[in-house]
């Protein structure tokens, strides 16, 4: 399907616009700071008492004008509010990269959030389609503490035994997936 390839063209497009930029010169109800880098890779160390790690790709750094950072993921849906409740675990594994670092030196990020952008008009000018995405931003709380818990659960649940099979589990069916494709599940 084209679709999320389109998404991403898009996505990768009007981040590329920002860096450098003042973020709210896309739209003055943004937050304040110049965009520094745009789709990089970060990994923490441990999260502390696991021995899970955070490594992933964020959107936007953003310095704020006090020096500190925010991160922003930016999304190209519908801008509801739940989308807060959905992102706010990735936005607060970045924080704890950016905070922990695998490499370098940590920032000090003191807000996360989303951009949510959506297609609102579109008028033809020239010959090309042109279209309007108004941004929303969605301030996302951080909570480390909670963060950090949620990644202990995780890791417990990984040392913990393997529950046991159901056949009602949407997942349980993959348990043996490499098996039979190895050819192993016909003995």
């Amino acid at each position: 399907m084209s679709f999320p390839g389109v998404f991403s063209a898009l996505n990768t497009r009007l981040q590329g616009t920002l860096v450098g930029h003042e973020l709210s010169s896309l739209a003055t109800t943004l937050p304040q700071g110049m965009v520094e880098s745009q789709e990089g890779y970060v990994e923490s160390l441990p999260v502390e008492g696991t021995n899970i790690y955070i490594k992933g790709k964020y959107d936007l750094l953003v310095k704020q004008p006090d020096g500190a950072y925010l991160i922003v993921d930016f999304k190209i849906s519908g801008p509801t509010e739940e989308k807060i409740a959905k992102y706010q675990t990735q936005l607060q594994a970045y924080h704890y990269a950016f905070t922990h670092p695998a490499v370098g030196e940590p920032k000090q990020v003191t807000r996360l959030g989303l951009i949510v952008m959506y297609p609102d008009k579109v008028k033809f000018v020239d010959g090309e389609a042109v279209l309007t995405f108004p941004p929303k931003w969605l301030e996302v709380q951080n909570d480390q503490v909670a963060f950090v818990n949620f990644i202990k659960g995780i890791q417990a649940l990984l040392d913990g035994p393997v529950p046991p099979e159901n056949p009602d589990c949407g997942w349980c069916g993959y348990r043996h997936l490499g098996e039979k494709l190895a050819g192993l599940g016909d003995k």
